[in-house]
């Protein structure tokens, strides 16, 4: 089992946020063990995360996601949800995104990055994530500035809010 003393942290911080999550018993097969998208409430199977940066990772998705979208996120969002109705481009931000907005998060709460950046996530770049963020790089902060979500006056990872309210559509 992992971390359960990350985990429930991290389901502090989601609660604080009023991220929406439900904790419930996941028998189907999941994208990630023990974590479903489900028409816009993150599911979560305690028992079967295997990796508490994943949960960071897949909230990072509601939280940049356009507002009005939300609900559509629904089962495996690159093959189920809202590929089909947005351009690849869009959805390649939001992921960028997400994952910035995970490392906020893990830095926020106290984590090492190798928390979202485990080694078997991330198709083998976890390290190379690991030194561009602790280097000041990274992906997808930028466009959580844009999304009007990192402070002005201290810049990522400092976070004036934590899901997104500006929407382009």
């Amino acid at each position: 089992m992992a971390n359960l003393a990350q985990i429930n942290r991290i389901l502090e911080f989601l609660s604080e946020i009023d991220l929406p999550y439900q904790l419930i018993p996941l028998d189907d097969d999941t994208f990630l063990p023990g974590l479903k998208h489900n028409k816009g409430v993150l599911h979560i199977d305690v028992e079967k995360v295997q990796f508490p940066g994943d949960i960071l990772h897949e909230a990072g998705h509601y939280a940049v996601c356009e507002p009005t979208e939300r609900c559509f996120l629904d089962g495996n969002i690159y093959k189920t949800g809202l590929r089909h109705q947005r351009p690849k481009q869009q959805m390649m931000g939001e992921e960028m995104a997400a994952t910035a907005w995970s490392v906020a998060a893990a830095i926020h709460l106290g984590f090492p990055l190798q928390v979202v950046f485990h080694e078997a996530g991330f198709r083998g770049s976890s390290e190379s994530l690991i030194e561009a963020f602790e280097h000041g790089g990274g992906i997808g902060h930028p466009l959580l500035g844009a999304y009007q979500m990192t402070c002005p006056q201290q810049g990522f990872p400092a976070m004036s809010v934590w899901i997104r309210t500006i929407s382009w559509l």
